[in-house]
Formats: structure tokens, sequence, C-alpha cells
């Protein structure tokens, strides 16, 4: 069993930035693929990014990419996502998810285990 908790939300202006961090509980967290994803209102949940439970590699949406950089601090048990250069169409709430074996890594339905989700808004 792993639980995850989020934080670092928040409200924050177009162009701006904003860390989240999640942290793991459990003694395996090298032992799962991390992921953000984020559901905005009225839309389905979506893959933001992730992280490989092994080499570390990660992937990213296009639509974050450039903006959006995903890691991973196996000695604390957490994953963090720094979102630079914020539109408002990034505003949703996020989600971390943890899954062993994910292919693909994009998949919402790999993930085994889900945080409650924080909130991040982004004014114009």
């Amino acid at each position: 069993q792993v639980q995850l908790v989020e934080s670092g939300g928040g409200l924050v202006q177009a162009g701006g930035s904003l860390r989240l961090s999640c942290a793991a509980s459990g003694r395996t967290f090298t032992s799962y693929t991390m992921a953000w994803f984020r559901q905005a209102p009225g839309k389905e949940r979506e893959f933001v990014a992730a992280i490989r439970r092994s080499e570390g590699g990660t992937m990213l949406a296009d639509s974050v990419k450039g903006r959006f950089t995903i890691s991973r601090d196996n000695a604390k048990n957490t994953v963090s996502l720094q979102m630079n250069s914020v539109k408002p169409e990034d505003t949703a709430v996020y989600y971390c998810a943890a899954g062993r074996s994910v292919v693909p890594i994009y998949a919402r339905y790999e993930y085994d285990y889900w945080g409650q989700g924080t909130q991040v808004s982004v004014s114009s």
C-alpha cells in the first residue's frame, strides 16, 4: 500500500512559477513509476508528466514541454513538478500517481495509487 500526499498548489499569475510536491509513504518508493495528472472542471483527467522507477527517464505531455519539469528524490520519497511560465489553461486539480508496471507511461489506468489532489489556479 502506498499513500500519496500532494502539496504546493495555489493561485499564481500567468507567466509565474509554482512547485508541486508529492510525499509517498512506504519503503518501496523506488519500485514505482511516479506521475502527475490534472483535471480541469468538466474535463477528463489528463497526463502531465511521469518519471520512471528505474533509470529515472521522464516523459512530458506536449502541452507542458519546455515549461514543466518532473523530478524525484528517492532518499526523501518525494516527486516534484516544477511549473514555469504557467498559463490560465494550466488551471486544474493536480494529482500525484504511482504505479509498478506502467506501460504506456501516460496511461491513467496503469497507475495503482492516487493522491487527493491539489488545486492550481492561474489568473490571466
